[in-house]
C-alpha cells in the first residue's frame, strides 16, 4: 500500500512537472506554446474528420445519387482547408519553429547559466545537486519543448480518443468493442514490454560501461604511452569480449519473452481490430444486409484511425511521466534556493581593509568538521602566512574568506562588520587570487591574466604585460605566435598554446599582479617553479605588494619566513602563531618543520654538488 501511495504521488509529481514546463516555455517563447498546441489539435482533427466525416459524406453522397458537382465542391473545399493546415505545418517546420527553438535556446540557458552562476560554492562540490545540474543542462531546450508537445499531444490524444469511441458507438455500438484490443495492446502488453526493456537495459549497463570504457580509452591521448610501452591492450581487448559475450548472454537471456510480448502486442493492437472489425462489418453488410456501405466505410475508417490516436495517445502519456524526471531535474535546479546567492546586494565595504578578523569560526562539510574555533586577525598593510600539513584546513580558511561558504559557527568581521552584511561582489572585489589548483580558459593569454577585469582599453596591454613580467611568463608568451592575443588550450583554436605546468602557474601568478585591490592571495604560487624562479617570483611579490595585504599558502616554510606573521594550522585549528624568530624560538611544529626542509635543501644541495 505505502508503495501504491509512492508511486502515486510520483505520478502526481510528475504530472505537475509537466505543467510547470508549459508554464515556463510560455514564459520563455509563448507563440511555441501557442503553435505547439495548434498544430497537435490539428493533427487529431485531421484524423477523426477524415474518418469520421469525410468517408461517411462521400458514400451516403453516392448512394443517395448526388450530382458530380455536389460531391466534388465538398471535397474541394475539404481539399483547400487541408492544403491551408499543410501549409501551416510546412511553416512551422520552415520558419516558425527555427526562429523559436533560438528564442527558447537563448531564455531557458540565461535563466540556467544564471542560476549556475548565482549559487553557491558548495552546489558543485555536491555530487546529487552537480549530477541534477548535469541532466538539467543536457539539451534542455529540445528536451522542454518536446515535454510541451507531449502534453498537448496527450490532452488532444485522450479527447480524439473519446470522440472516436462515441462516433463508432454512433455507427454501430457492437464495433466499439473492438476498441478493447489496441488498448489491451498499449496500455497491458506495451506497458510490460516497456519493463521487460527497462530490466534488460539494467543488465547491459555494466557491459555498455565497460565497452563506453574501453572505446574511450583507445583514443585519448594520456592512455597512449602506456598503450605502446606494455602489453595492457590484450587485457583490454579480453575486458571487451567478454562484455560483448555478456551483451549477448543479456540478450538471448529476455529475447523469448520479448518475441512473445511484440507478438501479442502486435495481434492485440492491429490484427484482432483490424481483421475482426473487417469480418463483422462484412458479415453485417453482405450476409445480414444491416449495414450500410457507408456505415461500413466510416467503422473501417474509424478503425484505422482510433488504432493510431490510441497508439499516440500511449506514446505521449509514458513520454509525460518520463520527462517528468527530467523536468524534476530542471525543476529542482531553478527553484533552489541559494544559502550565498552571488546576487545578494548588502551594504558597500569600501576599498580599504583595516581589519579582517576570524572570531571563534568552525565549520563543518558533510558533517564533517574540518575548521574548530579559529580565531585570527589580518591588518591591512601586513604579511601573513598560512602553513601546515595537507588537510591542515588552509585552503578552507581561504574559502571562508572570499565567502564561499559560512562559518557553520562563529563569525568573519571586515572593519568590525559581519562579512555577510556586505554587497558579495563588492566584497569579492577587494581580494585578488592565485589558486594552486587554477584553471586554464580557451581563450587568449591577455583575456587569461584580465578574467573580465574592468581595466580601461588604452591600458590593458601595459597593465598585461607588467603582469606577466612580474610573474616570469613573459619571456615565453612573447615567444608564442600571437604573443598575448595567443589562444590557450587546443580546444578552439589548432594554433593554441599548451604550457607546461610552471608556465600556466606563472599565468595564474599574473592574474593576482594585474588586479588592483586591497588584499592578495597567493596559493602555493611557487609549487611547480624551480629555486631560482621561485626566489624572484617572492621577490617580486613582496616589492610590488608592499601596499597591500598578503597571505601566503605554501609548504615551503622558507618562502614565508619574511612574513609579519605565520599562523600554524593543524587538525583544523591554529596551533601556533607569531613570526619566524618567534615560532623557531618555541621549538615546537613550526621549528620541526622547518628544520627538516632546511635538511632536506642542505642535503640536496651537496648532491648537487658532489655532482
Amino acid at each position: 500500500m505505502a508503495e501504491k501511495k509512492k508511486r502515486e504521488i510520483s505520478r502526481m509529481r510528475a504530472v505537475k512537472n509537466n505543467l510547470y514546463a508549459c508554464k515556463l516555455l510560455s514564459k520563455i517563447c509563448p507563440s511555441q506554446v501557442a503553435h505547439s498546441a495548434v498544430i497537435q489539435f490539428l493533427g487529431y482533427f485531421e484524423w477523426l474528420f477524415y474518418s469520421a466525416f469525410f468517408m461517411r459524406f462521400v458514400v451516403n453522397s453516392l448512394e443517395a445519387g448526388d450530382g458530380f458537382f455536389h460531391i466534388m465542391t465538398f471535397v474541394i473545399i475539404v481539399a483547400v482547408v487541408m492544403c491551408l493546415m499543410s501549409f501551416y505545418g510546412r511553416c512551422l517546420v520552415g520558419y516558425i519553429y527555427p526562429i523559436n527553438a533560438a528564442t527558447i535556446n537563448k531564455g531557458l540557458y540565461t535563466k540556467l547559466f544564471k542560476k549556475s552562476r548565482n549559487v553557491e560554492l558548495e552546489c558543485f562540490e555536491n555530487n546529487e545537486f552537480y549530477d541534477k545540474y548535469t541532466l538539467a543542462m543536457e539539451k534542455a531546450d529540445t528536451r522542454l519543448d518536446e515535454t510541451v508537445q507531449a502534453v498537448f499531444k496527450t490532452i488532444f490524444g485522450a479527447i480524439a480518443s473519446v470522440c472516436a469511441f462515441v462516433f463508432m458507438f454512433q455507427v454501430d455500438k457492437i464495433s466499439v468493442l473492438f476498441i478493447i484490443f489496441p488498448v489491451i495492446g498499449n496500455f497491458v502488453f506495451n506497458r510490460i514490454i516497456s519493463h521487460l526493456d527497462y530490466a534488460r537495459n539494467k543488465d547491459m549497463a555494466p557491459h555498455n560501461r565497460r565497452i563506453a570504457y574501453i572505446n574511450r580509452v583507445m583514443y585519448l591521448p594520456e592512455y597512449a604511452k602506456e598503450m605502446r610501452l606494455t602489453d595492457v591492450f590484450s587485457l583490454m581487448r579480453r575486458q571487451y569480449k567478454e562484455a560483448i559475450t555478456g551483451l549477448a548472454d543479456v540478450t538471448k537471456k529476455y529475447t523469448k519473452k520479448a518475441v512473445v510480448l511484440h507478438w501479442l502486442y502486435v495481434m492485440f493492437t492491429f490484427t484482432f481490430i483490424f481483421e475482426g472489425l473487417l469480418i463483422y462489418g462484412a458479415y453485417r453488410t453482405i450476409v445480414s444486409n444491416s449495414m450500410s456501405l457507408a456505415e461500413l466505410a466510416v467503422i473501417t475508417s474509424m478503425m484505422v484511425s482510433t488504432t493510431f490516436i490510441l497508439i499516440g495517445f500511449t506514446e505521449s502519456l509514458t513520454a509525460i511521466f518520463k520527462n517528468g524526471l527530467f523536468i524534476e531535474y530542471l525543476r529542482t535546479f531553478l527553484e533552489y534556493k541559494e544559502r550565498i546567492p552571488e546576487d545578494y546586494e548588502g551594504d558597500d565595504p569600501g576599498k580599504e581593509i583595516k581589519s579582517l578578523v576570524f572570531k571563534d569560526v568552525s565549520f563543518s562539510y558533510k558533517d564533517k568538521e574540518v575548521l574548530s574555533h579559529v580565531n585570527m586577525e589580518f591588518i591591512g598593510g601586513n604579511t601573513y602566512a598560512l602553513v601546515g600539513h595537507n588537510g591542515a584546513g588552509k585552503t578552507t580558511l581561504i574559502k571562508l574568506l572570499l565567502r564561499f561558504y559560512d562559518p557553520t559557527q562563529g563569525e568573519i568581521l571586515l572593519n568590525g562588520r559581519n562579512i555577510k552584511e556586505y554587497d558579495l561582489k563588492k566584497y569579492r572585489a577587494l581580494f585578488a587570487t592565485a589558486f594552486q589548483d587554477h584553471r586554464m580558459f580557451s581563450m587568449s593569454v591577455m583575456d587569461n591574466v584580465i578574467m573580465g577585469e574592468d581595466i580601461p582599453e588604452d591600458k590593458r596591454k601595459e597593465r598585461v604585460e607588467e603582469a606577466l613580467k612580474l610573474s616570469g611568463a613573459y619571456d615565453k608568451v612573447i615567444s608564442l605566435k600571437n604573443g598575448m592575443d595567443t589562444t590557450l588550450t587546443h580546444e578552439f583554436d589548432d594554433e593554441g598554446a599548451v604550457l607546461s605546468g610552471g608556465e600556466f602557474q606563472k599565468i595564474v601568478v599574473a592574474r593576482a599582479f594585474v588586479k588592483e585591490c586591497p588584499f592578495k592571495v597567493f596559493d602555493e604560487p611557487s609549487s611547480a617553479l624551480d629555486p631560482i624562479a621561485e626566489a624572484k617570483l617572492y621577490d617580486n611579490i613582496y616589492e610590488t605588494c608592499k601596499n597591500n595585504t598578503l597571505v601566503f599558502i605554501s609548504h615551503r616554510l622558507s618562502s614565508v619566513q619574511n612574513a609579519d606573521k605565520v599562523y600554524l594550522l593543524s587538525g583544523g585549528t591554529v596551533k601556533e602563531e607569531g613570526d619566524h624568530r618567534s615560532l623557531m624560538e618555541l621549538k615546537g611544529i613550526y621549528a620541526d618543520m622547518y628544520t627538516k626542509q632546511a635538511k632536506n635543501y642542505l642535503a640536496l644541495s651537496e648532491e648537487g654538488g658532489i655532482a
